[in-house]
């Protein structure tokens, strides 16, 4: 078993730039879609809870990019968690360009997200639900937790 949690993309012509090359805000959304299929896939009691009151508020998502891909370059997109408290979870995102010559790193992200509920004018915080905190379980990168387990 691996320790992420993967979703597979081809890369398309409308997400690169004049240039050619992938456009950076792409990155963000494959960081946005990855951890719905997460949720779909792995904890789809929490999403029935966000049909109802939690929100699952971004507090800050960052990308750092050290090669370019383009058009039709096959993606693994890999969250792990990083850190969890009782009302945030931190992840990171790896970009793995999947190439017949090998596996090749070509973006890093972190995204940080806090759960709330109540209404959109008295949103307060919110313990990380129970299902999300075991489904996150697996994918914590070693010692990252804060210590006070998943």
């Amino acid at each position: 078993m691996t320790d992420y949690f993967e979703i597979r993309h081809t890369v398309g012509f409308e997400e690169t730039n004049l240039v050619g090359n992938v456009y950076y805000v792409n990155y963000v959304r494959w960081q946005g879609r990855c951890r719905e299929m997460f949720l779909k896939e792995k904890a789809p009691a929490v999403l029935e809870e966000v049909r109802h009151d939690l929100k699952l508020f971004t507090l800050k998502v960052d990308c750092e990019f050290f090669a370019e891909i383009t058009a039709f370059d096959e993606l693994s997109i890999r969250l792990r968690l990083e850190e969890l408290t009782q009302t945030q979870i931190q992840f990171t995102f790896d970009y793995v360009h999947l190439h017949p010559d090998g596996e090749r790193l070509v973006a890093r992200g972190r995204q940080r997200i806090a759960c709330m509920r109540g209404p959109n004018t008295a949103t307060v915080p919110s313990r990380v639900p129970e299902q999300l905190r075991e489904a996150l379980a697996p994918y914590h990168a070693a010692g990252s937790v804060n210590g006070k387990g998943v």
